[in-house]
């Protein structure tokens, strides 16, 4: 496999990483084609792509990406993303679908942040052709691709998806598989003493997000960021690196699972740890 037999990208999930990443590579002019289950999932997605690209820009991605139902319209990719919810059950279905469907020659990524690529890899025919490609939210803005590959993953296959990442102009970090890679490794440490400060009341939310914007330089602090991530999403991130790396670092505070569980989930839901408009 190399970079110029990708030419067409196929994406299954029409969520907020799987149309993110459409539109980052319909953007870039390839053509993609965006799979979900439903019709309704897949208007809205088009919809939300069009509140977010530039209206000069619009007619273009609009007909370079194609949706449908159907995941056998993804065997002419030569690129395959999966962004489906974070359930290694449901993946590996779907990984054993895509199997049979894709070209012997196509390359197949996940999307996940958190999930053992060699676990998710057994379900894929071929694993060499298989890795993460761990796009940041939102795809169109964050610079960064986590490029993770598995002990069956190919060198090629790391390689093409590199080149693949440079061709949006992203910058790619390559890691080996192991739990929460490189990112959520450091990120979730980092919003879990945040959320430990807090709960221990060594500091206000407000003070611990000044420290790290102002002290640190970083665009938004560890807590506002949780909210930005969605409270469910980190409560179910740090579950799993606490769950497999027997860290206490990663265990989800009281705090953390009590906003979940009363629905609070953040910004996509105008209140987590911070209330928003």
């Amino acid at each position: 496999m190399t970079q110029k037999t990708i030419k067409t990208i196929g994406v299954v999930g029409a969520g907020t990483m799987g149309r993110g990443i459409a539109q980052v590579f319909a953007l870039y002019n390839y053509p993609v084609v965006l799979v979900d289950t439903k019709e309704e999932i897949l208007r809205g997605a088009l919809e939300l792509i069009k509140e977010r690209t530039a209206h000069e820009l619009w007619d273009k991605v609009k007909n370079l990406i194609e949706t449908s139902t159907d995941l056998e319209k993804l065997n002419g990719c030569g690129l395959v993303i999966e962004a489906v919810f974070e359930d290694m059950a449901v993946k590996k279905e779907l990984f054993r679908k895509l199997s049979g469907i894709c070209g012997k020659d196509a390359l197949i990524a996940t999307n996940t942040s958190a999930l053992s690529i060699n676990e998710l890899s057994s379900a894929v025919d071929n694993p060499s052709r298989f890795a993460g490609m761990h796009f940041m939210n939102p795809p169109k803005v964050m610079k960064l691709v986590e490029v993770i590959k598995g002990d069956k993953t190919s060198p090629e296959t790391v390689d093409a998806i590199v080149d693949v990442a440079k061709k949006l102009e992203k910058v790619a970090a390559v890691a080996n598989d192991s739990p929460g890679f490189i990112s959520n490794r450091l990120l979730f440490a980092l919003i879990g003493e945040a959320l430990k400060l807090l709960e221990s009341g060594v500091a206000k939310k407000g003070d611990i997000d000044t420290v790290m914007k102002s002290g640190m330089n970083h665009p938004m602090g560890p807590i506002e960021l949780a909210d930005f991530i969605g409270l469910d999403i980190c409560k179910e991130t740090m579950q799993t690196l606490y769950e497999e790396l027997k860290d206490e670092r990663y265990k989800p505070t009281k705090k953390l699972e009590d906003l979940v569980k009363a629905g609070k989930l953040g910004r996509k839901t105008k209140e987590g740890f911070y209330k928003y408009g």
